[in-house]
């Protein structure tokens, strides 16, 4: 069985299938820095796997876009605070013109649920 949680016509901000969810792309807010933009898609990104019966540590594979890679740093040094140790998900990192030109990053998460 397939769960859509949130959906418009475009997408749904969670699908739930069989023990996986899969999170559409979470973004921060327009024009804060990269850590910033980190930050917030973080709390966005905690507050869907929470809606949807997961949590960071439950993580499976993490895809960031950043709209520039000089900004690695800087989002991994708020990334890796964030992390648990021993919880790590597979991860790809690129570069990306995202929506639109003041936002910096974007993430989208596949996480295991109960």
């Amino acid at each position: 069985m397939i769960k859509r949680l949130h959906t418009g016509q475009r997408m749904s901000k969670i699908v739930k299938h069989n023990g996986t969810a899969y999170l559409c792309g979470q973004v921060g807010n327009a024009d804060d820095s990269v850590a910033d933009q980190t930050r917030e898609c973080i709390r966005r990104i905690e507050a869907l796997l929470e809606e949807a019966g997961s949590s960071k540590e439950q993580m499976l594979q993490v895809v960031i876009w950043l709209a520039d890679m000089a900004d690695f740093a800087e989002m991994n040094a708020v990334w890796d605070a964030w992390v648990p140790e021993g919880h790590a998900p597979a991860r790809a990192c690129g570069e990306a013109k995202l929506a639109r030109p003041e936002l910096k990053v974007e993430m989208i998460v596949t996480a295991a649920y109960d």
